[in-house]
């Protein structure tokens, strides 16, 4: 990252860095680490961040036409971008059309069932605990947000949701479920989406054959994970 000495580190995480880049933006770095099934299992790709970055950036961009509130703001490096502060809403919401993944081991079933509509979890976001699942009145009754805010990052979702599926389907790639998380913005105190959009992220299935173009090819050892990202770079046309 460019004049990386002038910013100070406020949070690493295992696939990013955060920045303090003015008091009211950040700058948000992308590390070439990769992570599976909490952190048990670790490696390095060489321009894996760089990739993961141009991916998210070109997703926030898609969302922020669409008039959606995300943190992302503009370029800074081949690494990184700059975004709103966001004050972090300690919850991971992941959003599923398919069946896969823990869905599958937690229910028993078979990979690769849609869903009449989609379904939307939590959970909380804290690795010591292993980011537990959290039902909604947990929520509300931990006061982690409030119902208001609580309904807004639904409908969030649910939006993302539509715009992506539907840009995605015109490039023959199912999303198949994501995550997303969420901040309260320093600037006008509103729920603004923030972290990434990326294949570390996402789900996203060849419609035809099925194939993976997410990090499932490094947590499943299908192939190189660079090589299904960057097919996915190819197929996005960015």
């Amino acid at each position: 990252m460019k004049n990386e000495k002038r910013f100070d580190l406020l949070y690493e995480g295992k696939a990013k860095k955060v920045y303090k880049y003015s008091d009211r933006k950040l700058l948000v770095e992308f590390k070439n680490d990769v992570t599976a099934f909490n952190g048990i299992k670790k490696g390095q790709y060489a321009n894996k961040g760089k990739i993961n970055k141009k991916i998210s950036t070109f997703f926030f961009e898609l969302l922020n036409e669409e008039g959606l509130n995300t943190h992302y703001l503009q370029d800074y490096d081949e690494n990184s971008f700059i975004a709103k502060w966001g004050e972090l809403i300690p919850l991971e919401v992941i959003v599923r059309n398919y069946t896969a993944g823990s869905f599958c081991k937690r229910y028993g079933v078979e990979k690769g069932i849609k869903f009449d509509y989609p379904l939307v979890e939590f959970s909380l976001k804290n690795d010591d605990l292993g980011d537990p699942m959290i039902t909604k009145d947990a929520i509300l009754l931990l006061k982690i947000c409030n119902k208001e805010i609580l309904e807004e990052i639904v409908g969030i979702s649910n939006k993302v949701n539509n715009i992506l599926s539907s840009f995605l389907d015109n490039k023959n790639i199912l999303l198949v479920d994501y995550k997303l998380e969420f901040g309260i913005s320093k600037t006008d105190k509103k729920v603004i989406l923030i972290d990434e959009i990326s294949p570390d992220t996402c789900r996203f299935w060849d419609k035809n054959t099925m194939e993976s173009l997410d990090k499932d090819v490094y947590r499943e050892d299908k192939g190189d994970l660079i090589n299904a990202y960057e097919a996915l770079i190819g197929r996005l046309a960015i």
